[in-house]
Parts: structure tokens; sequence; C-alpha cells
């Protein structure tokens, strides 16, 4: 990506491509109800981010409880939630930057910034989850947690890769824009 610049075609969307696929893996572990699993028969119990729901394996149905009437439910979805607007408003600013025909390094920069608080405030949620549920809400049997939550660890890790790109990004700005004499590793006598 360096050595073409960023006015290479293919090159040019890569970090606010990579953003999207962020966002949507978010909006994945959001709305997904498999964030924690545990069978133990007759009892099957499955937890989103916002509800725990069991059912009896002679039941239809599962009886489903809210996890809002839990402080640490209420504060795991809402720092999760609030990582998560951070990430759309910085695939926002990307697109943004990136459009601008002379890009705005600094600008840049503070999109990395901004990823660096989404990752905390995921970090935070996706502690608060696991160890409260557990703690509070007794579930029989083995405690497997599932896909969504794989997602929302999955958002949390791009969030915090693609903040190191956008930090460093502006040191190769000289590169990026061409106006560096290429430098060869061999150079004949």
């Amino acid at each position: 990506m360096v050595k073409y610049g960023l006015d290479y075609t293919r090159c040019r969307w890569i970090l606010p491509l990579l953003l999207g696929i962020a966002v949507i893996f978010g909006l994945i572990a959001l709305a997904g109800r498999g964030w924690l699993e545990s069978e133990t028969l007759p009892y099957l119990n499955r937890a989103s981010l916002w509800e725990s729901c069991t059912k009896i394996d002679t039941d239809p149905e599962f009886t489903c409880t809210s996890l809002m009437e839990y402080a640490w439910g209420r504060a795991a979805a809402a720092t999760f939630l609030l990582g998560y607007i951070i990430l759309v408003i910085c695939f926002a600013l990307a697109i943004i930057a990136f459009a601008i025909s002379t890009l705005r390094f600094n600008f840049i920069r503070g999109i990395g910034g901004l990823l660096f608080v989404a990752a905390v405030f995921s970090i935070i949620g996706l502690v608060i989850y696991p160890v409260k549920f557990t703690q509070e809400i007794f579930l029989e049997g083995v405690n497997m947690f599932s896909w969504a939550y794989g997602f929302a660890w999955t958002t949390t890790i791009m969030e915090i890769g693609l903040g190191f790109f956008f930090c460093c990004l502006p040191n190769y700005e000289d590169e990026i824009l061409g106006n560096v004499k290429t430098s060869y590793l061999y150079s004949s006598p």
C-alpha cells in the first residue's frame, strides 16, 4: 500500500473497507442471540447481550428474562454499544477522509485515536458480560461462549489493528504522496 501510494485505486479504500467489515461484525454481535450457551439435559440455555433464555426439553418455547434488569447487564450493553457507535463514526470519517483528493493526515491520525477509544469501550463490555453473567446467573453444565460473542471480539480486535494502521499511516506521508526519491538496495558500480 505504501509502495504505490493511496492514489493507487485498488489500495486507497482498503482501510475504509476493513472498517466497514468491522461495522458489519459489530452489528452481527449486537443482534446475535448466541453470546453464551449451555446445555444440560433437560435444560437448554441461550443468552445474548440483551436477554437470557431457558428452555426445558418438553417445552417448545424459550422463557426469556431481560439482562437490563441487572446493573452489570446495562453496563455491558452500554459500553459495547458506545464502542460500536464510535466505530460507526470512525467509518463515516474514514469515508470522508479518503474521498478527499488531498488527504489530511492529521485527520487520519484522529480516526486512529477514536478507534482505540472504541476498542477500550468494547473490551470493557466484553469483560463485564461473562464475569458477571457467570457469577449472578446460574446455568447448569458448561457455559460455552458462542458465535455472536466471537464476532464481538473480532470487532474489537479489528478496532485495535485498524487503530494502529490509521495512527501510523501519517508517518509515511512523503512516501505516499511521492515526495521522496526512490532508494534501491543495490546500486551498480
